[in-house]
This record gives C-alpha cells, structure tokens and sequence, in this order.
C-alpha cells in the first residue's frame, strides 16, 4: 500500500471553537489535528452517502 501523503493547510479558528474542539479532542483521546480530521472524515463520508448513519 502506499504511503498516505498529507497535505497541510492554515486553518482560523474562533478562539470559542478552537476551545471546543480541543476539549472534545481530549475527550476522545485524540490530537486536535486528529479530532479535526476525524471529524472532517465523516462529514466527507455523510455528504457521499457513503455511511448513511454518520452523525455531524
């Protein structure tokens, strides 16, 4: 398999949602960089209809 190559990208945030999304990725164990790309995956997946029960 090939190796999975990674883009990077500048993101803003408001302070509120970088805040929110750092407590959630604590939550779940995760980074903030991996919770934000978890989350970006399913709703990627959810617009393809790919997984018809993925919550936002």
């Amino acid at each position: 398999m090939a190796e999975d190559k990674r883009k990077q990208i500048a993101l803003r945030l408001s302070t509120s949602l970088y805040d929110d999304l750092a407590k959630w990725a604590e939550d779940d164990f995760r980074s903030l960089n991996g919770q934000i790309e978890y989350i970006l995956h399913q709703a990627v997946r959810k617009h393809a209809g790919k997984d018809k029960d993925a919550k936002p």
